[in-house]
């Protein structure tokens, strides 16, 4: 397919796309099924015009989905509600964590009893196939950072962490194939992929983005009021803390959503902070302005906010074009036994009790746990960390195997769930609880 073609392809898409935006509002899938289904129209699968090798391309898959995801994670941070608290945070921390390990076990042990992969290899699989995306999932993520869904909030706070979360396991599989240092008794691994790594990010996406908080506000306070580019202070942000995090060893994913949480709660303490000194100074002041802050109420402008619309447009020109790439990547044979079972199993089996084991000691109520258990959407994430790891060393013919795994896993999820979001969202509006406070 010559290049005229694919910007004729890409450019059509985004024109229908811009003239129907309210007409695919009301529709009952989601515009991911539709870059899908043009993208195997046009591929392989049908009428042959384009093929997307992902093994061959895989250093420009790579930086696509890179890029793709961080945008996203960033997003899903400013959406996050003020202040953190553990009464809120809980659920979503134990499903990254928790209900991550639990999914990477149970493929692992499918991958290595049923489809005959070495132990390192179904551990990988794992690591690729169990964190949830951020990108494919809008219509089950907080809509506004005034949201206070519990059910978007629990799987946005997830796709948030679990991005970075995952990369251990991806790092231990990787390991056990001999392609990384673990260490004598995986003490490298746990000391430095496990601890440091995920430490190191947390803090330096909240030193990070607390610091970019202040400075615009102090900027902005200025009696000649200080004029900021929001959008290109968050692509700054972005790239500086990801860049820092990859020079120390950090997990950058993490560092980049921790960033944009901790940039939003400082900017928004700061304007409650004010108002309060200003207006009437009482208790529990902060956390009822920042609680009630929204697009329609928030006093003034924030980077955090300023720098959103942006993130959100960029966001859906990366889903556009990869679940395009996905779909024209695709042969019919593709569809094998194998590939579509292991997507069967992650969907009915590993997801429902990876997230029932985690939240059992919970308070969440079981309708909640049942949504959260069937909305693991997967996507852009799994294949960046397939990517990652051809960029690692991959034997051809395993990364092979994995490509064909991963790539139906992840057009069965956008066919499942992006035709069930919407009724499913629908019904579970009687049962759908606000935030803690």
């Amino acid at each position: 397919m010559t290049s005229a073609l694919w910007f004729l392809l890409v450019g059509g898409l985004l024109l229908a796309r811009g003239l129907t935006a309210s007409i695919l509002k009301r529709l009952p899938v989601t515009p991911a099924i539709i870059y899908l289904a043009v993208g195997l129209l046009v591929g392989p699968t049908v009428l042959n015009v384009f093929h997307f090798n992902p093994l061959k391309e895989s250093a420009l898959l790579e930086v696509l989905t890179e890029v793709a995801v961080l945008i996203s994670l960033f997003s899903a941070g400013i959406k996050m509600p003020v202040p953190v608290s553990l009464a809120r945070w809980r659920p979503p921390i134990l499903l990254a964590t928790v209900s991550m390990a639990v999914s990477v076990g149970l493929v692992a042990a499918f991958a290595w009893y049923l489809l005959g992969l070495p132990l390192g290899a179904g551990i990988l699989l794992g690591a690729i196939l169990a964190p949830t995306d951020p990108v494919l999932a809008t219509d089950v993520q907080i809509r506004h950072p005034g949201d206070r869904d519990q059910l978007r909030f629990t799987l946005t706070c997830e796709a948030g962490m679990n991005d970075g979360s995952a990369f251990p396991f991806v790092m231990l599989g990787l390991g056990l194939l001999g392609l990384h240092e673990l260490g004598e008794f995986s003490l490298h691994w746990v000391l430095v992929d496990v601890l440091w790594a995920t430490l190191a990010g947390i803090a330096i996406g909240v030193v990070s983005g607390a610091a970019l908080g202040h400075l615009g506000w102090k900027l902005r306070s200025v009696p000649n009021e200080h004029t900021l580019m929001d959008d290109f202070l968050g692509l700054g942000l972005i790239g500086v803390v990801y860049g820092l995090s990859v020079l120390v060893g950090a997990w950058g994913f993490l560092a980049v959503f921790f960033a944009a949480v901790a940039l939003r709660q400082t900017e928004l303490k700061l304007a409650a902070a004010g108002q309060s000194s200003q207006d009437r100074p009482q208790a529990g002041r902060l956390e009822l302005e920042a609680e009630n802050a929204c697009p329609d109420n928030e006093p003034p402008p924030t980077v955090s906010g300023g720098s959103l619309v942006f993130k959100e447009h960029l966001e859906r020109l990366s889903e556009l074009m990869l679940v395009l790439l996905i779909g024209g990547t695709l042969f019919l044979d593709s569809w094998s036994w194998r590939a579509v079972g292991l997507a069967l199993f992650l969907f009915m089996v590993a997801r429902p009790v990876s997230v029932m084991a985690s939240l059992l000691l919970t308070r969440t109520s079981w309708p909640m746990r049942g949504m959260v258990g069937w909305f693991g959407v997967r996507g852009i994430g799994s294949l960046y960390y397939l990517m990652y790891a051809i960029q690692h060393g991959l034997p051809e013919d395993l990364a092979m195997e994995l490509i064909q795994l991963t790539l139906i896993a992840v057009s069965l999820s956008i066919l499942a769930h992006g035709t069930s979001v919407k009724p499913l969202m629908s019904r579970f509006w009687g049962y759908r609880k606000p935030l803690p406070k």
